[in-house]
């Protein structure tokens, strides 16, 4: 489980773009960014946010909708149609406009994003309306399906685009499933905490399994023991205001030769402008409360907006890629002339 052929020095995106049309927001998304990615659309509706898109990925783990969002079911529903249709439509448009630009073929990379496990295992529930998370076993489960499911997923998109594929596992509820605050059915019947160590020894069998560079993207408090305990990948988390806890965390990951992935941009229109080259110099002076040479900047740093962006304004979004993907640039460049 290595991460050496993550492009570094660069700008990306989290995933999530706002709007309905794909096609308008994936001409965004490949027209800004050097790493270009495969949009969400949330607004959609069921079947396309970050649950919903895994009733297309799962494998022999149907679902569909509840009460109160999704729920595995038997059989193939209306639900899973749905969203194999999005992500179908929304591959079409990818591979069409990789096609244009000229990119097919040539390992350019490209970086797809699938709700982690534990995410899923704590919004998805069983059919009798526990959660997932309460069946150890259903958690295992899942864990096997969406390492299976994103194998076949890296395999379609790099058919389809001759890329390298990075995949990024969005794990947003990690952090309280590690601490055992997932809200459950009924508060006598609570849901146990999972380690720390157990989720990372879960999560390193599904990337071993996909045998693409990952990324685990986190917009909630970053969990450091876990990253202790999770080696050859990149962390995409929100570096606008670290704590102590979160320097050390960030010099140890880069001391052992893993990337950061830091949303630095903010993912909705700020009151105070934004531009490439405060974001560029906020990083090296990063790195220099660090003590980190600042040639990691360019080696072991990618540029992102702070979370997804479903909930910003169109012109936001384009502007908001254009920060990170410049920012990158200069990261590229001469960091001690930042």
């Amino acid at each position: 489980m290595t991460t050496p052929d993550l492009p570094t020095g660069i700008g990306t995106g989290v995933g999530s773009m706002p709007g309905t049309d794909p096609r308008a927001a994936a001409a965004v998304v490949n027209g800004e960014l050097d790493l270009a990615h495969l949009v969400e659309l949330p607004g959609r509706g069921a079947g396309s946010d970050l649950i919903g898109r895994m009733a297309a990925i799962l494998v022999d783990l149907p679902m569909d909708t509840a009460t109160w969002g999704y729920r595995l079911a038997q059989r193939e529903s209306q639900l899973t149609r749905r969203a194999r249709d999005y992500l179908k439509e929304d591959l079409d448009v990818a591979e069409e406009l990789w096609e244009t630009a000229g990119f097919v073929g040539t390992g350019r990379a490209y970086k797809v994003q699938v709700a982690g496990p534990f995410t899923t295992s704590a919004s998805v529930e069983l059919p009798n309306g526990h959660r997932v998370l309460k069946d150890p076993g259903a958690v295992r489960d899942i864990v096997a399906s969406t390492a299976e499911g994103i194998r076949e997923h890296v395999g379609e998109v790099t058919r389809r685009l001759g890329a390298q594929v990075v995949v990024q596992i969005d794990e947003p509820m990690i952090g309280r499933v590690i601490d055992g605050t997932v809200t459950p059915l009924t508060r006598f019947d609570p849901i146990r905490a999972i380690p720390a160590v157990e989720v990372a020894r879960a999560l390193t069998e599904l990337i071993d399994h996909v045998d693409a560079p990952v990324v685990l993207h986190d917009c909630s408090r970053p969990r450091w023991d876990l990253l202790e305990h999770l080696r050859g990948v990149a962390y995409s988390i929100d570096v606008t205001a670290p704590g102590d806890a979160d320097l050390d965390g960030i010099g140890m990951l880069i001391d052992r030769g893993d990337v950061l992935v830091a949303g630095r941009v903010p993912s909705t229109a700020p009151k105070q402008p934004v531009n490439a080259e405060t974001v560029a110099t906020g990083l090296a002076a990063l790195t220099d409360r660090i003590g980190l040479n600042r040639k990691v900047l360019s080696e072991s740093v990618i540029v992102t907006p702070t979370c997804g962006m479903a909930g910003a304004s169109e012109s936001w979004a384009r502007k908001a890629l254009a920060v990170v993907a410049e920012a990158g640039q200069l990261l590229a460049g001469d960091p001690t002339a930042l």
